[in-house]
């Protein structure tokens, strides 16, 4: 249960100052699940990213609000904060370490999260953005694309540090800009030989970006329609545009889809382009929720290149609902591109 701790007005040091109220709340998310991937052994692994977080806001009173949110992501199966390779590289609050203002004007924050284009496009997956292997968000979705190549090793590559964010309030209760900007400034990447060779690599080790990265998305969502388009930079000049839609016919069944491009001809000379596409489907069934999708991803030059094939993954899954916190789930998908891989997983997902 979220728990809300409100603190009350307290008078200030000066005569007739006061502090507004704030309010503080606890939540988080325990997934974790029994997996099988082709060639790998069974082990306990997660569905969703796993998460302690805090957020508060304060009344500055004329309708302006102080917030900030800090996110700890953390591993089911050991209780660490390691990344998948087993390095303890990760930062504290490796979701998101966020302080803004929200009014009239809309939200502005600094600090670290999901850039624009990462954060609007979860809408329109069918495993709504979850790091699942059967989900596409982190592959298909953004056609191997990568936000934040020159973050430090273990760190999630889909969000920016060092960055202001701002959200556009809602205009006309339909439609809504996102804006991500990163400073240039050096964080501890690894070297990256683009370009380059390994005695003289176009990105060395913590070399600060030559372009400011930045990302834009824009949704439009009225009724049962929802379009968004999404175009970002990021700092080795990599470049990613993406449209989506989705439509609920009924309220039990939304079906959705999206289209990118990935363009890497700043860093790479080979294949510098790939695109992909997936369409989906959630549907509520009583206290269950179905999940399907279908999604391809194609190197630009995939038939002349043996090594570099097209990527093919047809997915399913099933939420069961014990609670308005609680679900059991499944999922099973096939995944071809140079090899074919079947995933399984079964597992407990639990807010908090």
């Amino acid at each position: 249960m979220k728990k809300s701790l409100v603190a009350l007005a307290l008078m200030g040091a000066f005569t007739g100052a006061a502090y507004a109220q704030s309010s503080v709340t606890v939540y988080g998310t325990v997934d974790a699940g029994i997996s099988k991937l082709t060639g790998g052994p069974t082990s306990v692994g997660k569905r969703d990213n796993n998460k302690l977080g805090f957020k508060g806001v304060e009344d500055l009173g004329s309708g302006l609000s102080a917030l900030f949110q800090l996110e700890i992501r953390y591993e089911p199966d050991t209780g660490t904060i390691e990344n998948t390779s087993g390095a303890n590289s990760r930062p504290l609050f490796q979701g998101q370490s966020r302080v803004g203002l929200q009014g009239d004007f809309g939200t502005v924050r600094l600090g670290r999260g999901l850039t624009a284009f990462q954060e609007t496009s979860t809408l329109f997956e069918p495993w709504s953005g979850m790091p699942a292997v059967a989900g596409y968000q982190t592959d298909l979705q953004v056609a191997g694309y990568t936000s934040d190549p020159m973050s430090a090793t273990g760190n999630s590559k889909n969000r920016f540090s060092n960055s202001v964010f701002y959200n556009s309030p809602v205009i006309g209760g339909i439609f809504q800009l996102n804006v991500t900007v990163q400073a240039k400034e050096a964080n501890q990447n690894p070297v990256i030989i683009g370009k380059g060779t390994a005695a003289n690599p176009q990105f060395p080790a913590n070399s600060a970006p030559t372009t400011t990265p930045y990302s834009l998305s824009a949704t439009a969502i009225n009724g049962p329609v929802g379009v968004y388009g999404a175009y970002e930079k990021n700092a080795i000049e990599t470049k990613i545009w993406s449209l989506g839609a989705f439509y609920k016919p009924m309220p039990e069944l939304k079906l959705m889809g999206s289209y990118q491009s990935q363009d890497q001809s700043g860093n790479v000379t080979i294949n510098p382009k790939t695109k992909a596409w997936l369409v989906g489907a959630n549907y509520t069934v009583g206290a269950g929720l179905v999940r399907l999708g279908y999604g391809q991803k194609d190197p630009d030059n995939a038939l002349n290149s043996p090594a570099i094939a097209k990527t093919k993954q047809v997915s399913i899954g099933y939420d069961y609902n014990l609670s308005p916190r609680t679900y059991l789930y499944v999922d099973a998908s096939n995944k071809k591109a140079t090899t074919t891989a079947n995933f399984y997983s079964l597992g407990i997902h639990h807010n908090f």
